[in-house]
């Protein structure tokens, strides 16, 4: 193009000898004579820029092309050719051309040069307009009622008519004309010109016809290049015999299977695949693709439309524990409540059949709540790459399956895509397949989204979109290799658009006529896509009808063994789908190797040498702030007087646990600080921009290492990513923070769906540690309270039932929960939950509401006496002052978690009220800590049972406590509460009012006569 706009700066006057400076090919400016046969060294077309103003130039040009035509590129032959039907017959036979150059020639070059310029430059217009909007025209709806874009507006630079040439300043005389292509296209092949009528023709066929392709907003050259030469490229959509073949025993699998369901079970939900049958073979190209670039371990989560035959198909789950799950009578094991049948995982290995390598496949379990496991999926995908050693992807990769209304509609998957290039959460590329229905459950999409494509918000992230009719299966193979092909040499996300439809309402129960009539009968006219394809590789002679009936009745027998096979199944073994094995963690059985507690204790050597590091800078020539020295000194005063702060403490957790060689990773928004500027495990070199040293990673040589990684703005996609990573090793402790602890909320999802039931619905272990800042500091109702109400209604012990106390009872009632929930007032004892979280036998979710204030008080620092070998977490510390030594005086026994035991210690020692009154801290709330606050009762026989909390009575504690406390009892001795009232928000945000309630529930708490003559 830059040629053409050359030549027209030389025909507004520029004028050159018959000696030309010119470029060469290689870039470099040399002076040469030019070979009229020739443009460059390279073979491109002659610099017409720099000679189309020389007479003598143009008349060797004209005689040359006088002896032969193919003297001279086609751009000349084309411009001669023209003058030449233009001239006087005498004129036309002349050998000699001066005359000719000097009149008519000269007359005309201008004009002509100048049309030539701008057809070029309209033709290089038309080819880009094709790939950027191909799309919005081209044929992806296999029932032929919408265009996937939900437009019917047809851009007006396409050609849809012969009267759109006119947008380009041609018409229908031109399309003969050869024009030269540029280097941004691929559609020639070999050829560097084509006519105008064969480029169109060319164009539709890449971007027009069952394929839809978006890549153009892409910002790397390279990149969109790519793209081009696999779409455009003449003939490159094209299927070998045996490809055939394979295709057609894959979709016949994926029918047969569904029509076999139907056939069994017509009154069961089964969420089956119908009028997307093509998606099983797509997602097995997808993983032979990918099998051969290297990849061995292929990660996926998807939607429940479909799961059952991916199970089935892709996956290779044995057929008869997928049909035993039909069974009503199947008797459920005893290993928790178990799940749906269309929310199940698996995890399986086997041999990739097409590449004979070893292949890893897992699909996680998830709930209803679509796209919630998509930053499980990728968290999981992200801690194999870890482990592995994986630093680029080419070992471990990431399959998503949405729904178009889903993907468009739910905000985690924004929160996904936007963790795919952050360095401590990428996976290196992931291909989402967007199973397209053209429908939510009733819901038409042009009610359901706001974008033109239901896939608009992977743009975000420079990810190419490949629209593909799932009515042409070669077409989808086609797109899936491609796709599979981008990830291994880019290393980028892609998406598939999969345009189908759904034969059935949301369920096979379910009445699609109610909303959708018009749809729903087209669709009942349309031919399934397996009998089409059928028919089409039958008339081509790639299969006989024959081979085509014998290879469906040999995928209907394997169905029908299996069922035969099902009935045999008694019990259903919640095992048999686990997503996430932990072979050597666990027995064989898949339980416990022991059943007792270890010491959670540390050396002193190894307190002393964490301390030193955590005071110190372990990189030379590193100029830290002057702020953080002084932090840094504080810290090393403390280790000299054997003392710890918060953060102290936790640096002991993390570098003891580093020194035994598990991986510690701590993620969450601004964690590398810390919100309140406690933690600082990230140093900033104050002169060197992005110099940073992480001091954690410096104790030990032999060390595991330590990942901290503020994250992006979100809960939900990072919550979610973190419990995938927890999900992969048993050996590392992951820990997610929140800024406050009331942000936990925006995760809701997962911890509802995911982390409180997960042991229960799907048998999966997880250790994910949950950090929540909770305090009621005077900071307004939305920094105050991690809802620990919340956590603790979903925890699963009976108020009402004494636990027998038998064996190790702290490590039975922990195995026996579904979470573990604490909030510890010491830096030891956080040390020691954290500690134990790995320490333990088997894995269960921490919940742990995390201090503010306290990280700086002065009375919440622990000795390092607290830590020595031998001691253990604390589940409830007693009372250990003058009220512990006479506990018959007692006439009062507070218990109370947290920070608010501070606040309780201070008042009562200034109204000298230690002898009369006990202050005994929860520090684990749940599972609840039976046997001691047994013994505590009953030391404490004559005292009233006060609950106290700083949280609003219908929040906080008080709610699970006050059973439990009373069931300790028999309902012998009432429990009173000692609180603020109940209120709507979680807290004030006026000071004075904060205060003032602390005052009032502070003078209820040490008023000895508070209760008296009360009922309960």
């Amino acid at each position: 193009m830059s040629q053409f706009r050359a030549l027209a700066g030389v025909l507004r006057g520029g004028r050159a000898g018959g000696s030309q400076w010119l470029r060469a090919c290689g870039g470099a400016p040399v002076r040469r004579w030019v070979d009229p046969r020739r443009g460059c060294s390279s073979g491109a077309a002659p610099v017409l820029s720099t000679v189309a103003g020389s007479s003598s130039y143009m008349e060797e040009m004209y005689i040359a092309w006088l002896e032969d035509h193919k003297n001279v590129h086609e751009s000349w032959d084309a411009f001669f050719s023209n003058i030449h039907a233009s001239s006087p017959p005498g004129e036309a036979g002349e050998r000699r051309p001066s005359a000719l150059l000097e009149g008519r020639v000269l007359s005309h070059s201008a004009n002509m040069a100048q049309k030539v310029v701008e057809d070029h430059l309209a033709v290089h217009t038309l080819i880009r307009a094709y790939q950027i909007r191909g799309h919005h025209v081209a044929q992806l709806d296999p029932l032929g009622i919408l265009d996937a874009d939900l437009d019917h507006f047809v851009p007006s630079d396409l050609i849809t008519t012969i009267d759109k040439l006119g947008f380009y300043g041609l018409d229908e005389s031109d399309l003969d004309r050869s024009f030269q292509l540029p280097s941004t296209t691929f559609i020639g092949g070999e050829d560097t010109t084509l006519p105008l009528r064969e480029i169109i023709r060319r164009l539709e066929a890449s971007y027009c016809g069952h394929i839809g392709i978006e890549f153009m907003f892409i910002n790397n050259v390279d990149q969109c290049q790519w793209i081009r030469q696999k779409f455009e490229t003449p003939g490159i959509l094209k299927f070998t015999k045996l490809e055939k073949r394979t295709l057609l025993a894959r979709l016949i699998r994926s029918t047969r299977f569904e029509d076999f369901l139907a056939r069994k079970w017509s009154s069961e939900k089964r969420f089956g695949l119908e009028g997307c049958e093509v998606l099983i073979p797509a997602l097995k190209s997808m993983i032979d693709t990918s099998s051969s670039a290297g990849i061995d371990s292929v990660i996926m989560g998807m939607p429940h439309r479909g799961r059952l035959n991916v199970l089935a198909n892709v996956i290779r789950k044995e057929l008869d524990q997928i049909f035993c799950q039909f069974d009503p009578k199947l008797e459920a094991s005893d290993e928790g409540s178990g799940d749906v049948k269309y929310h199940l995982g698996m995890y399986h290995e086997r041999i990739n059949r097409e590449t004979d390598k070893n292949i890893t496949l897992s699909l996680m379990a998830n709930p209803s709540h679509l796209e919630a496991v998509d930053p499980v999926v990728q968290g999981k995908a992200k801690a194999e790459q870890f482990y592995r050693g994986d630093t680029q992807g080419k070992k471990v990769m990431s399959i998503l399956i949405h729904g178009d209304a889903a993907f468009a509609g739910q905000g985690v998957v924004y929160e996904t895509f936007h963790l795919s290039e952050l360095p401590s959460y990428t996976t290196h590329g992931t291909i989402h397949v967007v199973v397209n229905n053209q429908i939510g459950f009733t819901t038409d999409p042009r009610m359901a989204r706001s974008s033109p494509y239901p896939t608009d918000v992977a743009r975000v992230v420079n990810a190419p979109i490949f629209h593909v009719n799932a009515d042409d299966p070669e077409a989808v193979m086609y797109v899936c290799r491609v796709a599979a092909e981008w990830r291994a040499t880019f290393n980028k996300d892609v998406v598939i658009d999969l345009v189908c439809y759904r034969r059935f309402g949301h369920n096979e129960m379910d009445e699609p006529m109610f909303t959708q009539p018009l749809m729903y009968k087209q669709i009942r006219r349309q031919e399934h896509v397996l009998k089409k394809y059928s028919d089409r590789l039958i008339a081509e002679g790639v299969v006989t009808l024959q081979e085509y009936e014998e290879e469906v009745a040999k995928y209907d027998k394997i169905c029908e063994e299996a069922y035969a096979s099902s009935k045999d199944e008694k019990i259903l073994q919640i095992r048999h789908w686990l997503d996430s094995p932990w072979p050597d963690f666990f027995t064989a059985e898949g339980e416990p190797k022991s059943m007792s507690s270890v010491p959670t204790g540390l050396k002193e050597e190894v307190l002393q040498h964490i301390g030193q590091t955590a005071s110190s800078v372990p990189l030379d020539d590193f100029q830290i702030h002057p702020g953080l020295s002084r932090i840094l000194r504080g810290r090393a005063d403390l280790v000299k007087n054997r003392q710890m702060d918060w953060a102290l403490g936790e640096y002991m957790a993390f570098g003891s646990l580093l020194k035994d060689g598990i991986h510690v990773r701590l993620s969450g928004q601004d964690v590398e600080r810390g919100t309140f500027s406690h933690r600082h495990h990230v140093l900033h070199d104050q002169e060197v921009d992005k110099r940073i040293c992480v001091p954690m990673n410096h104790l030990w040589a032999d060390q595991a290492p330590y990942t901290v990684c503020n994250s992006s703005l979100s809960e939900y996609g990072v919550l979610g990513f973190e419990l995938g990573f927890a999900m992969a090793s048993p050996n590392a402790l992951i820990l997610w923070e929140a800024q406050f602890g009331d942000f936990n909320n925006t995760a809701q999802c997962i911890i509802d769906q995911f982390i409180s039931p997960g042991q229960a619905k799907w048998v999966r272990n997880n250790g994910i540690v949950l950090l929540l800042p909770h305090g009621m500091e005077g900071m307004g109702p939305e920094h105050s309270s991690a809802r620990p109400e919340r956590f603790l209604q979903m925890s699963n012990d009976d108020p009402d039932h004494f636990p027998e106390f038998s064996g190790d009872f702290e490590v039975q009632q922990l195995y026996d929960c579904n979470w573990i929930v604490v909030n510890c007032s010491t830096p030891a004892n956080y040390c020691h939950v954290l500690r134990r979280q790995i320490l333990l036998p088997f894995r269960k979710p921490l919940i742990i509401f995390t201090p503010k204030s306290l990280l700086r008080h002065p009375d919440a620092r622990s000795s390092f006496e607290d830590l020595a070998e031998g001691t253990t977490f604390k589940r409830l510390i007693p009372d250990v002052g003058p009220a512990s030594q006479n506990p018959s005086q007692v006439k009062r026994v507070i218990f109370c978690a947290g920070k608010v035991y501070y606040e309780l210690a201070r008042e009562r020692k200034q109204q000298k009220l230690e002898k009369e009154i006990a202050i005994i801290r929860l520090e684990q709330i749940s599972p609840f800590p039976f046997d001691l606050v047994r013994t505590e009762a009953e030391k404490y026989g004559n005292a009233e049972l006060v609950w106290c909390q700083e949280e609003h009575k219908n929040m906080g504690y008080y709610d699970y406590a006050r059973p439990r406390l009373l069931t300790v009892t028999a309902n012998r001795r009432p429990v009173w509460y000692v609180g603020r009232d109940p209120a709507a928000a979680p807290a004030t945000g006026n000071k004075f009012t904060h205060f003032n309630e602390l005052k009032r529930f502070m003078d209820t708490a040490f008023n000895l006569n508070a209760f008296t003559g009360k009922d309960v």
